[in-house]
């Protein structure tokens, strides 16, 4: 037999069954509010164009502005409701590039300047597009690659570098003694600046931990070192297809800035400013 009395008839909120919930809406500017009046109508009508202090002020079409406290007592298209203040939107940071700089307003690319930053090889200028390259293009800057530091005179004597044509240099393996620096102090002057980092390659210069590693492999000397590091981590490096690869792959893991070492960071910042300055 059913229990008419099964359950707690108390239970829930019974003194709100079968009223009329009235919706809030937010006081959002140009929306079109009426307020209610004892007849439907009757009400004074107007758009929202302005909020202060828990108020609300409305423009009627003869351009007549009245200010109301914000709540219940309007209609929307006809229906109650209450009017609210709208959710102030959460402060937004500025966007970034992957150099960790402020990002440009969206822009063209600056015609290119004179000056240039020079890196060794190719794999160099990809690292430093990827992370820079967005400054670079504000600035109107272009790096060009050398195939190798021995060009370095060649390349200065073609740029033939002066008040409008500074030149950065990017070395590898820039340490006391090594053929780099002898090179670089050759070819330093008034317009040219050349910093390196103590890298063997570029390679290096991306934090390990982005290839799952605690530390660049140690390669002895006597073996191309590109080659080496691809065997020590089990890479392909039959040609040089499989080091192009290999590149790939590490340039693959840099995000921005963060993955870089700051002995490269530095570095390419200060030839920036040289060339911009």
């Amino acid at each position: 037999m059913t229990d008419r009395y099964d359950g707690d008839v108390l239970a829930g909120d019974w003194r709100g069954r079968g009223r009329k919930v009235i919706p809030t809406v937010a006081a959002t500017p140009g929306l079109v509010v009426e307020l209610a009046g004892s007849d439907s109508g009757t009400g004074f009508v107007g758009a929202v164009v302005g909020l202060e202090k828990g108020n609300v002020a409305l423009e009627d079409r003869h351009g007549k502005r009245r200010w109301f406290p914000l709540g219940g007592g309007f209609l929307v298209d006809g229906e109650l409701v209450v009017l609210t203040a709208p959710a102030k939107a959460a402060p937004t940071r500025p966007a970034r590039t992957a150099s960790g700089s402020v990002a440009a307003p969206q822009q063209r690319a600056r015609v290119a300047r004179a000056s240039r930053i020079l890196v060794e090889g190719r794999h160099d200028a990809e690292l430093v597009e990827k992370v820079w390259g967005a400054d670079l293009r504000v600035e109107g800057v272009v790096v060009e690659y050398l195939e190798g530091v021995d060009r370095l005179p060649e390349a200065l004597a073609e740029l033939r570098p002066g008040a409008d044509c500074r030149v950065g240099v990017l070395v590898d393996h820039l340490v006391p003694g090594s053929k780099e620096s002898r090179i670089a102090q050759a070819a330093g002057g008034a317009h040219v600046l050349v910093v390196g980092h103590p890298y063997v390659d570029v390679w290096q210069a991306v934090k390990p931990a982005r290839l799952g590693l605690d530390a660049w492999p140690v390669i002895p000397r006597g073996i191309e070192w590109k080659h080496g590091i691809c065997d020590a981590l089990g890479w392909p490096h039959a040609d040089q297809t499989d080091i192009a690869a290999a590149w790939q792959r590490i340039l693959g893991s840099v995000r921005d800035y963060t993955d870089l070492e700051p002995e490269l960071l530095g570095q390419v910042e200060h030839l920036i400013d040289f060339v911009t300055g």
